[in-house]
This record gives C-alpha cells, sequence and structure tokens, in this order.
C-alpha cells in the first residue's frame, strides 16, 4: 500500500513542480501496443523491453488534456481506496461518472496505462476486473475470509474472482489442468462428469478472451501444482489467439508478463489437422471470412510461431483449406465424442503440441 501511494505521490509532485515552474504538467506513459517495445523470451511470454518508447499526455493540447484530467482523477481514487482499503471494479469507476468517462473502454485503457506508468500491477491498485472465468474440478481452497470452498463436486462450478488469487491452503490431487475457450464446452464436460472420470483434473474456462483474474488464476495453479496446462479451442484463428494470450500473454499487458504468462501451456485441440484425421465432414465446417483470413496472417507472422514448428504446421493446414470449425463439430460423430473419445485418447496417446 505505501508503495502505490508514494508512486502516485511522485506523479503528483511532478505536476506540481510543472505548475511551479509555469510549465504545462506531461504524464508520460510508455507505448503499451507497439510491438517495437515488445521482446519474445521463450521463459516469459511476450514482455515490455526495458528502454520502450513513450508517449506524453500533455494538459496544453486538445487532443490529450481529457486524457490527462481523466488520469489525474482515476489516481486520486486509487489514492482514496488504498488510503481506506477499499476495493472498486473498473466497472464501478466507469459507474462513479459515465458522462465524464464516456465509455468503459477508455476506463480499461487508463487503469492499464496508469498501472504501466507507476510499475504496479493492477490487482494492487484496489481495481478489480469484473470476473466471467469459471473454475471446477478436484480443487480446494480457505478463501481471506476463512470460508471453505470444494470445487471437486461436479456441481460445484466456482467463479473465478480476486478472493482466489489470495488463497491459502490450497489443496488439489488434478494430474492436469484443462483450459476451455466456451462456457458451452465447459458445461457439456461438467454434465458428462469428465474430470471425475478420466482422471482428476482442474477445468477453468474464460468464457471467450480471458479476463485478468483467470489468468492469474491459471498462472497461480501453474506455480502451485506444476502440473501439465492443456488447451481446448476451436480450430479457428480467434481459438489459437485466446490460446496464445494463455501461453505468451497479450501486447496490451506485456508490462505484466511476468504474472499471467504460462509458456508450458500445451495446445491439446481442436487442432486443423485433427480434422481430415477424423475424417469430419466438409459441410460440418465453416468457411473462413476475411476477417478469420486477417487474423490467422496476423498469428503467423508473430515472434513467437518461429519457434515453434508443429504449430507453424497446424497454422498452415488451416490457412490452405480456408475452413474453420468449433468443438461442437464433434457431435456430428456422436454427442458424447468429445468426452468419451477424442479427450481421453488424446491425453493417453499424447496427441498434443
Amino acid at each position: 500500500s505505501s508503495e502505490v501511494l508514494e508512486a502516485i505521490e511522485n506523479v503528483i509532485q511532478g505536476v506540481l513542480q510543472s505548475l511551479a515552474q509555469n510549465k504545462a504538467p506531461v504524464l508520460t506513459v510508455a507505448n503499451r501496443t507497439d510491438w517495437r517495445n515488445i521482446e519474445f523470451k521463450d521463459s516469459v511470454g511476450l514482455q515490455m523491453i526495458p528502454r520502450c518508447t513513450t508517449k506524453q499526455i500533455r494538459s496544453d493540447c486538445p487532443q490529450s488534456a481529457k486524457r490527462f484530467a481523466l488520469m489525474l482523477k482515476i489516481l486520486s481514487m486509487i489514492y482514496k481506496m488504498v488510503q481506506s482499503n477499499t476495493y472498486a471494479t473498473k466497472r464501478d469507476i466507469y459507474y462513479s461518472d459515465t458522462l465524464l468517462f464516456g465509455s468503459q473502454n477508455i476506463v480499461d485503457q487508463l487503469i492499464n496505462d496508469i498501472s504501466c506508468m507507476l510499475k504496479i500491477p493492477r490487482r494492487s491498485l484496489h481495481i478489480l476486473s469484473t470476473t466471467k472465468g469459471f473454475v471446477a474440478g478436484n480443487l480446494s481452497y480457505t478463501e481471506e475470509d476463512g470460508s471453505k470452498v470444494n470445487c471437486t463436486c461436479s456441481a460445484t462450478v466456482c467463479i473465478v474472482n480476486h478472493k482466489h488469487l489470495n488463497t491459502k491452503d490450497l489443496t488439489s490431487h488434478a494430474k492436469f489442468i484443462l483450459i476451455v475457450e466456451k462456457d458451452a464446452t465447459f458445461q457439456r464436460l461438467l454434465d458428462d462428469d469428465f474430470f471425475n472420470k478420466v482422471s482428476p483434473c482442474i477445468m477453468i474456462t474464460g468464457r471467450g478472451i480471458p479476463d485478468l483474474n483467470t489468468r492469474l488464476l491459471v498462472r497461480k495453479l501453474w506455480d502451485s501444482f506444476q502440473i501439465p496446462i492443456f488447451t481446448l479451442m476451436d480450430a479457428d484463428p480467434h481459438g489459437v489467439e485466446i490460446m496464445c494470450v494463455y501461453k505468451y500473454g497479450s501486447v496490451s499487458m506485456s508490462f505484466e508478463a511476468h504474472h499471467l504468462t504460462v509458456p508450458s501451456v500445451k495446445w491439446l485441440g481442436l487442432l486443423p489437422s485433427d480434422l481430415e484425421r477424423l475424417n469430419i465432414r466438409k459441410d460440418a465446417l465453416i468457411p473462413f471470412t476475411r476477417q478469420d483470413e486477417n487474423k490467422l496472417a496476423s498469428i503467423q507472422k508473430r515472434p513467437y510461431i518461429a519457434c515453434q514448428p508443429l504449430w507453424k504446421k497446424e497454422l498452415e493446414i488451416m490457412a490452405a483449406s480456408k475452413l474453420k470449425a468449433e468443438i461442437q463439430v464433434l457431435t456430428s460423430l456422436s454427442s458424447d465424442y468429445l468426452s468419451r473419445v477424442y479427450l481421453p485418447n488424446k491425453l493417453q496417446f499424447g496427441g498434443w503440441l
């Protein structure tokens, strides 16, 4: 807490010094979304380089004056919350003055800029993400308030929230962790009692692109148990992108890579090569859109694909066919093919990349 307060005080002191010298105050933030500021390391994923290019948010420039004022506003809110040991979600901050902020997206960007500028992880700023992730399976723990949570019962699905990140007595006999892209597939595996039938495991879904809490939980489980982590995604560019976020991180959050990425994550399925191997009917597949083509071309150019020759091959199969498939396509073989045949075979015979 004292570190956060001191960092904010230093920023405000800089503003006051500029005013005392009759200069327009300026806030300097890193260019978080510029690939030139990002380096790839096998052991970490995408991380921001130490001497990255910056941009200035000036108080005397019409284009950035409002952004400057909004950053000071949020800094003052963070300062008060840290002092009083209270918390707010990004949504709470937006709804505290919707006319002032304009949109939730602006608030999200500003909070990430502030976290990067202060060099302090976002969760330490007392700002919580609105969580959408779920966890179930062979996992139990004690929350901060002393309440015990047991996810092992197949009927129990725990919402991933900030309390999970401060868990005590994390216990599990899981042999692996399965990250599932979509909620529908996650629920189907729960209905089939998958995590008890094959071997004990922990299942997690970020329900699409994972929020910060879901990524933090995956990292915490990896640090705690050091067991294999597999991903089950759609065989399309969007699914590959989501898997890369878990494994290598995202450009916009590269300044926090050390806390968020798990480079040991494996691609279990659905692989583009599986579609041919399983003789999935062509009419069950979905043609690429222009957006899919652009997304795939962008992924193929990323630095981490060069050191993943097997991934590269799968992406080439996808690019050549210009066809994609959702995990649900396996129901065209049989209603429970995913949990009864596909996953057990993959896990037993090593069908992952």
